[in-house]
């Protein structure tokens, strides 16, 4: 990356930060998850040579699904990915909300969703992304089992600097995806307060049942909530999410049988669903966000993208979707010739209102969830099937500023 890992290759002058030349920016990815290849993509589809350093042995994710919404899949299309993500979604009648007895709140048809946001939810398996995303790279371009720290951020007059187990190597652009704990982001923002405990806790699992599941959505009881997403090839992404105190696990060790303590008694499928899980392929995480946002997503020569700049709750189903928004916004004003430091306050200009406000409203479903009290639930469930009998298109502009978004354009200079 501007200098080469082995030192061999000068660039030539034509304006870079260093004063030497040569016409090609470089670019280093930090993170191998969905933001960080997304990235890489965008990137690439721009004609920009660009290298993916990932701290683990492989990119195999387990257990996990994602509801790739509209915003999302446009921005997928734009990098020539959404089609065949669009095609491993298992389409199903209708998507809603239910009181653990079963009764039904809120449901809206899925072709009701279509017709109004002219898209669809794709559901998918995690990995089913990533292997998307890794085969329309080039072959070499991810690196796994290859930490990367940022040594500095550069300027417009310098290259940022990135250590590497090959050593250090300068970079035109750092796009660091490295995750809720983001050491990038704590390396650029020190007096930043980080991330704050939702008072959540997640458990997620992908099982695979005799038969698909007559509905798909949530079920909501008192200070908890589970998911039923059907996938591909019949399977079914199922989680469930608890308020609990932070780094609390299951006492015995098996976080299946604290599934079924928690949601036994719920309505069918959700106890059955989570019976079928293996015990030690269920995961669980604490929820933590940035309560407070960053003050930019950017800083020099770094551009900070996913749960590293704007981690969220999980209960709008767009951490991953804002991932992706990012990574298109930020690799679209960009080409080879084009200086990545005077791009990245535009990129942070566009991102960081959209993010803070889809972080807000995430964090303002989980306050709905988390109550508890007999008076506050039997409010909430009121509210909620008043909601669920108001026309559809009225349900359906709540998600409007979030589903509606449109992304930029990229060329396809690869």
């Amino acid at each position: 990356m501007g200098r080469q890992q082995n030192g061999q290759q000068n660039r030539q002058q034509d304006g870079r930060p260093d004063g030497s030349q040569g016409t090609t920016r470089q670019a280093v990815v930090i993170g191998g998850g969905i933001g960080g290849l997304t990235a890489a993509l965008a990137l690439h589809r721009q004609g920009i040579p660009v290298r993916v350093h990932e701290r683990a042995d492989s990119l195999e994710p387990v257990g996990a699904g994602l509801a790739l919404a509209p915003n999302a899949l446009r921005s997928l299309d734009r990098l020539g990915v959404g089609e065949r993500l669009r095609a491993l979604a298992t389409p199903h009648p209708a998507i809603g909300l239910r009181h653990p007895s079963g009764r039904w709140l809120a449901r809206t048809s899925t072709s009701a969703f279509e017709a109004y946001f002219g898209d669809t939810i794709a559901a998918v398996a995690r990995a089913d992304v990533i292997t998307a995303l890794v085969e329309a790279l080039p072959a070499d371009t991810v690196r796994t089992g290859s930490p990367a720290i940022l040594v500095t951020p550069g300027s417009a007059t310098e290259p940022a600097v990135v250590r590497t187990s090959d050593g250090e190597q300068e970079a035109d652009l750092v796009v660091a995806a490295d995750g809720l704990r983001s050491a990038t982001r704590d390396r650029l923002f020190p007096r930043h307060p980080g991330t704050r405990y939702s008072g959540f806790t997640t458990w997620r699992a992908i099982v695979t049942p005799g038969r698909r599941p007559d509905a798909a959505g949530e079920v909501w009881g008192r200070g908890q909530l589970a998911g039923i997403v059907p996938l591909a090839d019949g399977r079914v992404y199922v989680y469930g999410a608890a308020l609990a105190p932070a780094g609390e696990r299951a006492a015995d060790g098996d976080e299946r049988a604290e599934l079924l303590r928690r949601f036994g008694a719920w309505c069918a499928p959700v106890p059955q669903l989570f019976a079928l899980a293996e015990p030690d392929r269920v995961l669980r995480h604490d929820v933590w966000d940035l309560a407070d946002p960053l003050p930019a997503h950017h800083r020099g020569r770094v551009a900070l993208l996913g749960d590293a700049a704007h981690a969220m709750c999980p209960f709008l189903g767009q951490g991953a979707c804002q991932a992706i928004e990012d990574a298109v916004v930020l690799a679209s004003p960009l080409t080879p010739a084009t200086d990545p430091a005077a791009a990245l306050p535009g990129y942070t200009a566009a991102r960081l209102p959209r993010t803070t406000a889809v972080t807000a409203a995430s964090r303002r479903i989980g306050d709905l969830a988390a109550l508890r009290s007999p008076a506050a639930t039997l409010l909430r469930t009121t509210a909620l099937t008043l909601a669920g009998l108001l026309p559809a298109r009225v349900l359906l502009s709540r998600s409007a500023p979030t589903y509606s978004w449109q992304p930029p354009a990229l060329g396809d200079a690869a």
